[in-house]
């Protein structure tokens, strides 16, 4: 091996260990009749393990595919993405299913409970998926429960909950397994602003102290604030992509 292609290779390696999510060169393109636009047009994003990186953009920018992307639900027309050093683009779907359980946790501004089931039931759902022993997925599920502050509300029914412990059950279902990534899509959406700033404690909360990597969607500026850094998209790319720190003072001027 030639001196160049062992800096390459550690090139890679050292951004394996770097980077959560490495995208390259994505494109995605839908067709409407005889005209076609791409949603993603080459867009390229690293997330670092353990950021907290909020994707911004208006209606129809991107930012939805992109996240979609992210999740698996769909896939580029052509590009690469990697999560965790994995492949994403060339996994059969037993094995991204078992990706999905191990490696993400979904939030979304629905809540996505099912209705007829004890928040304790909820978050043990992704448990059933991969496996997991009854004893050990209750004892996992409680846990998850009280990180986010619901002890005792385990035996509640969703209807049962207020809007905000919802979305909490909705966290602790992400958390359960213990996936390094949580994939959070405008978890404040239907909630006020009172129970919006709760919600985003206990994401700022999980990032600080237990180290998740999150990637949040989201139109607010304000909720935009809680996180590290802001990715913007429009028209299928990336227009702006600061720390927080930049884009709070360019904001500033703005207004």
């Amino acid at each position: 091996m030639g001196k160049q292609d062992a800096a390459a290779v550690l090139r890679e390696c050292f951004r394996g260990e770097m980077n959560l999510i490495e995208v390259r060169h994505a494109i995605k393109t839908y067709s409407t009749g005889e005209e076609s636009f791409n949603a993603l047009d080459d867009v390229s994003l690293s997330v670092k393990k353990g950021e907290f990186v909020a994707i911004m953009g208006t209606s129809g920018s991107g930012k939805s595919t992109f996240m979609n992307m992210l999740g698996t639900l769909d896939k580029p027309n052509s590009g690469e993405y990697y999560l965790d050093g994995q492949d994403m683009l060339h996994l059969d779907s037993d094995s991204l299913a078992m990706m999905r359980c191990e490696k993400m946790g979904f939030v979304f501004q629905g809540f996505n409970l099912i209705s007829r089931t004890s928040a304790l039931d909820n978050v043990c759902l992704p448990m059933i998926y991969k496996g997991i022993p009854e004893k050990e997925r209750i004892e996992r599920g409680r846990k998850a429960l009280e990180i986010v502050g619901l002890k005792n509300r385990e035996d509640h029914m969703p209807n049962q909950m207020s809007g905000g412990q919802q979305q909490r059950v909705a966290i602790a279902r992400a958390l359960v397994n213990d996936a390094p990534l949580i994939l959070a899509d405008e978890p404040t959406g239907n909630l006020d602003t009172k129970t919006s700033i709760e919600v985003m404690k206990f994401f700022v909360s999980l990032n600080e102290k237990l180290g998740k990597t999150i990637v949040l969607v989201t139109h607010e500026p304000d909720i935009a604030e809680y996180t590290q850094r802001i990715v913007k998209f429009k028209d299928g790319k990336i227009v702006l992509d600061q720390p927080k720190t930049e884009w709070l003072k360019h904001r500033n001027r703005e207004t």
